[in-house]
């Protein structure tokens, strides 16, 4: 399915997409090739073509450009080799059991993403990284701290550029609305008022 074809609350998840242990929203995609495990992804959330996830928590309206990382594996640094056949020993005719520090250490390090976020083509997302509500992450970013909510970030390391909106009240207001929680006929009806102004947006349902 392309990215333009129309979605419906089942989530469209390409054949050759691979998604283990994780649970998606309605209206979402799964784009070719992907690679999902261990991970929540909210309603109409879409991820492009060859992105690998794993163990993270995504929001809502979230858009994932191509070739995106989202927590890579770590290795244990730590110990006398690095390799993966200390902790994954049967691949190599070793004993079978896996090595369960290695698995939960980095199921403790976990990546959470809020709602509206925007990941461009090619970024990485490192373990333990927080993104908040509404930031843009630039295409080819190495983000490897957490990110305020409605700021903008850039390079390897990510670094802030701006913020997302002129006024820092812009996101507060945002925040309290909290659109991205409506039900799909209120987003229905209020799609002309997305697509002006966001503080047109604002003064039209902050009245209500």
């Amino acid at each position: 399915m392309n990215i333009n074809d129309q979605l419906s609350k089942i989530t469209n998840i390409a054949s050759c997409a691979h998604v283990h242990q994780s649970e998606i929203g309605n209206w979402t995609e799964i784009g070719q090739r992907c690679r999902i495990e261990n991970t929540e992804i909210g309603d109409y959330s879409y991820v492009q073509q060859d992105v690998d996830i794993a163990l993270c928590s995504i929001g809502k309206f979230v858009s994932i450009a191509a070739s995106v990382r989202i927590n890579p594996s770590n290795h244990p640094w730590w110990r006398a080799s690095q390799h993966h056949f200390t902790y994954r020993p049967s691949k190599y005719g070793f004993e079978e059991k896996r090595d369960q520090e290695v698995f939960q250490w980095r199921a403790e390090n976990k990546v959470s993403i809020g709602h509206d976020v925007w990941i461009g083509h090619g970024a990485i997302i490192m373990p333990g990284v927080s993104i908040g509500n509404g930031a843009i992450i630039g295409s080819g970013s190495v983000v490897t701290k957490d990110v305020t909510a409605w700021t903008i970030v850039v390079g390897n390391p990510a670094k802030e550029l701006r913020p997302r909106f002129e006024t820092s009240d812009i996101g507060e207001r945002l925040q309290h609305l909290e659109w991205w929680n409506w039900p799909h006929h209120k987003i229905a009806e209020a799609l002309p008022i997305f697509q002006g102004s966001v503080s047109d947006f604002l003064d039209n349902y902050e009245q209500q």
